[in-house]
């Protein structure tokens, strides 16, 4: 087994790169961000990455006291990866990555996503002027994979499991889900095609589809601030 590497430096960031810089280990922490997983699961959900590298990342970061693995109750009764209460502090950390990420002139928007970076890219893109004031409960559901989600006095929260009396349940693909928030392609036509299903308020809906936008990419930003400062020398 290959020596993990350490920054020997006294800075309490490059001691939290030493527990989670290595390669995949902040992508395991984003896929148990919305709440437990098997180990197959985690495999789907990185289909890039061995078996073998899976295994020793985790077992890295359940040393790092970052995720534990326990055993579900009845009728479960399986094995699954959750974080702790400390390894949870780090969504935040990973919410800013994602904002900061986005708005670089190599990111290729638009690009297919998973079910977890998907939705969690919801709580980096919410406008906070558009969530102000609203108020909704959504199911969201994926092929067999279902979340709740609310948005209450500007904070948008999202979990596994169903919602508790929704405005409106929605069945869709993550590819359909992306067009219709970042895209802001038409929900008629993606109810039309058949690309989204749904039972309740399909103003609700759209509210929620209402609440993202992408940030400008950092040169467009850069550029516009150039200018300005041209202009104002002048």
């Amino acid at each position: 087994m290959a020596i993990k590497r350490k920054y020997d430096d006294g800075c309490a960031a490059a001691h939290a790169l030493d527990l989670v810089g290595d390669r995949w280990a902040l992508l395991i922490v984003r896929e148990l961000l919305l709440g437990p997983k098997r180990f197959t699961a985690l495999r789907s959900s990185l289909p890039s990455i061995s078996p073998n590298v899976l295994t020793q990342r985790l077992n890295d970061l359940e040393a790092a006291s970052v995720l534990e693995r326990r055993r579900l109750p009845p009728p479960a009764e399986v094995w699954v990866y959750e974080l702790t209460d400390w390894g949870r502090e780090l969504e935040p950390v990973i919410l800013q990555l994602a904002r900061w990420g986005v708005r670089s002139p190599a990111f290729l928007r638009g690009a297919p996503l998973g079910v977890d970076a998907l939705l969690l890219s919801f709580k980096s893109m919410v406008v906070p002027e558009r969530a102000k004031g609203c108020e909704l409960s959504l199911e969201l559901v994926f092929d067999q994979e279902m979340f709740h989600v609310a948005l209450r006095r500007g904070r948008l929260d999202i979990g596994r499991g169903a919602s508790n009396r929704p405005q409106a349940k929605i069945s869709t693909d993550t590819a359909t889900l992306l067009r219709l928030a970042y895209g802001k392609a038409p929900l008629d036509q993606a109810i039309e095609s058949g690309r989204l299903r749904y039972t309740g308020q399909k103003a609700a809906i759209q509210e929620f589809l209402d609440l993202f936008a992408l940030p400008e990419t950092a040169d467009a930003c850069d550029s516009g601030a150039s200018a300005a400062t041209t202009t104002q020398s002048r």
